[in-house]
């Protein structure tokens, strides 16, 4: 395991490696997104906080995951074709990954293990669960798929 977040190196959703590094002295929002989930809706709040905070340093960064009922089984075209036409989004979106297991995402362990969730519990339990990382990459926040992205407004002013 990497010592800081800022070690990892993530693809983008057209398939460009992207250095974590990129975002120091940014604020994160980093959160595991499906297309087809009843949760599918916080695109939306996703996309107002980025709109709302975006100058000041915040960054929203998505991650396509179809291992929670399998609601993301397009390709990478077709999810960015989707969060394009039917939300609008304009923050950061990467390629399709895997959460948890044996092929879960170095980035998405590094975060469950910075902070653990639920009953201090590491594994994500569904989509759009939430990790807030401060500006120097500390986790300090996880939400899961039930906070609605209003909820971290109160941290994302704090942490700017």
């Amino acid at each position: 395991m990497k010592e800081s977040i800022y070690d990892y190196k993530v693809k983008d959703i057209d398939g460009k490696e992207v250095a974590m590094s990129n975002y120091k002295d940014k604020v994160l929002i980093i959160v595991n997104v499906a297309s087809t989930c009843g949760f599918t809706p916080q695109y939306k709040g996703l996309q107002k906080l980025y709109d709302t905070f975006k100058d000041q340093g915040l960054v929203v960064l998505g991650f396509p995951c179809n291992q929670f009922g399998a609601q993301e089984q397009g390709g990478e075209a077709a999810i960015k074709d989707f969060c394009e036409t039917n939300f609008s989004i304009s923050f950061p979106m990467f390629a399709k990954i895997d959460v948890n297991g044996d092929n879960a995402d170095p980035l998405f362990l590094f975060l469950q293990n910075a902070k653990k969730g639920f009953m201090d519990t590491e594994p994500i339990k569904w989509n759009f669960s939430k990790f807030v990382v401060d500006k120097e990459g500390n986790v300090v926040g996880r939400y899961g798929s039930l906070d609605d992205p209003a909820a971290l407004e109160d941290d994302v002013k704090k942490l700017l």
